[in-house]
């Protein structure tokens, strides 16, 4: 899975998303990035990605509001979202695994860590198939 897996990186971080689209190409992961909510829910419309790492705070729409937007759209809801975000509130992780995260990654991070992360979800995904 992981030589044709796409990886969807919604963050407004430009040099988060330039180290991370860096790190899974090397990985043979095929990645698409979004500097924004709303481009990066048009983005996982339209190219269906295989796993969304998502940032909370964002312009235009926060990583709430998309990761609302994804469970509420058939065609995404089954795609894997690891929150990748600065917010530590209890009540934040644990309302986005509610709303159906299916991870929670606290900045700063590990990359590696995060790798290894997306490998997991990616190998649960296949075997699921």
């Amino acid at each position: 899975m992981t030589q044709d897996a796409k990886i969807l990186l919604i963050d407004d971080d430009t040099l988060l998303l330039a180290l991370l689209e860096r790190k899974l190409s090397a990985r043979g992961y095929a990645v698409i990035t979004a500097n924004d909510g709303n481009q990066g829910l048009e983005r996982a419309r339209a190219d269906k990605p295989d796993l969304i790492v998502l940032d909370m705070m964002m312009p235009i729409m926060d990583g709430r509001q998309v990761l609302r937007a994804i469970q509420a759209d058939a065609a995404l809801s089954t795609i894997p979202v690891i929150m990748l975000t600065a917010r530590r509130e209890e009540s934040d992780i644990v309302g986005a695994i509610e709303r159906g995260a299916a991870d929670y990654q606290l900045k700063p991070f590990s990359p590696e860590e995060l790798i290894a992360r997306i490998g997991r979800f990616l190998t649960r995904k296949k075997v699921d198939a």
